[in-house]
Parts: structure tokens; sequence; C-alpha cells
């Protein structure tokens, strides 16, 4: 009987067995669907949170190349507001110049009778050391004659005769004219044969 016995219990031993598995591999199985569902979410947050920090990123980017573009704007404007203030003194000094140069002029045109070779030497190396100084500066003089007359670059004050050249030229220069760089710093005063 006890062989008997004993293999009922054996048998009901078994049957428990695999009872109690199923029940703990469901319970194993739940377990790991929602271990698999919180890494899920927790991915998903986590993909969130990069899609958030990557738009910060492209957000801080693009602010920053902004600034970057600003200041190199400025830059530019500066460097040229520079250096339109400087060609504006550089003409404005040149102007106030330009007189003294006209009486050298005058003066070397008036000792040309004189007999007094070292003044008139003298006022020639003082008028040819402004020039050259003018002309490292890039003030030019404008000296068109018998050339078409350009009202950009002179002003008639004076009608000459038809014997005096082609019609529409400039028969005499009365006052030179000067230009810095293209920039007339005085126009030139002309005398005109009609047209």
């Amino acid at each position: 009987m006890t062989q008997e016995n004993a293999a009922p219990e054996e048998n009901l031993q078994q049957e428990e067995i695999p009872e109690a598995a199923p029940e703990a591999e469901k319970a194993a199985e739940e377990a790991a669907e929602d271990n698999a569902q919180t890494e899920v979410v927790e991915e998903s947050e986590q993909d969130k949170l990069l899609t958030q920090a990557l738009a910060k990123q492209e957000e801080y980017l693009q602010m920053a190349q902004r600034v970057q573009a600003d200041f190199d704007n400025f830059r530019r404007r500066n460097q040229n507001v520079r250096k339109e203030s400087f060609d504006d003194g550089a003409r404005a000094f040149a102007t106030t110049l330009l007189p003294v140069i006209d009486n050298l002029e005058r003066a070397i045109a008036a000792a040309e009778n004189t007999p007094d070779e070292s003044l008139k030497s003298g006022v020639a190396m003082i008028l040819r050391q402004m020039t050259e100084a003018f002309e490292k500066r890039g003030i030019t003089p404008i000296d068109r004659l018998g050339e078409k007359f350009d009202p950009n670059l002179e002003n008639a004050v004076m009608q000459g005769s038809p014997e005096e050249g082609e019609p529409g030229t400039v028969c005499a220069v009365l006052l030179k004219g000067y230009q810095l760089e293209g920039t007339v710093l005085r126009h030139a005063m002309v005398k005109v044969v009609p047209e």
C-alpha cells in the first residue's frame, strides 16, 4: 500500500508542479511586459527630452550665427564710417590748402620779370613740395585745356570767341580745379568756346 499510496502522492506533486509553473510563467511574463512598457515609456520620454535638447541646440546655434553675422556687419559698417570720416577730413584739409597753392603759382608768375632768381627758385621748390605731397595723397589737378567742357569738373565763368578753339571746348583755365580719387574738391574755373 505504501507504493500505491506513494504513487498517487507523486502524481499529485507532479500535477501540482505543472499547475504552479504556468502561473509563475504568467507572472514572469506580466512582469516582463510591465518592464518593457516601463522601458518603452522611459525611452519615449528620453526621446522627447533628446528631441527638445536638439531643438534647443539648433536654436542656440542659429542665435549664435545671427549674433556673429550682426557683429560682422557692425564691424564692416564701422570700418566704412571710419574710412568715410578720414576721407572727409582729408578732403576738408586739402581744400583749405588749395588757396596756398594758388598763391604760390601767382608768386612764381609775378617773379618771372624779377632778376632775383633765388626768390623765384625758392617759391618754385615750395610749390613743387606741395604738389608732390598732394600727389602722394591722391589729389590731382583738373587740367582739361582744349577738351570738351564737362560741367561735373568745371565751372564756365567766361565765354571765348570762335577763333580760340572748337565749339564747346575749354579755351582757357582761369583757376585750377582739383580732385581726390574721383571726388571733386574744387571745380576748375574755365573759359569756354560757345557752341
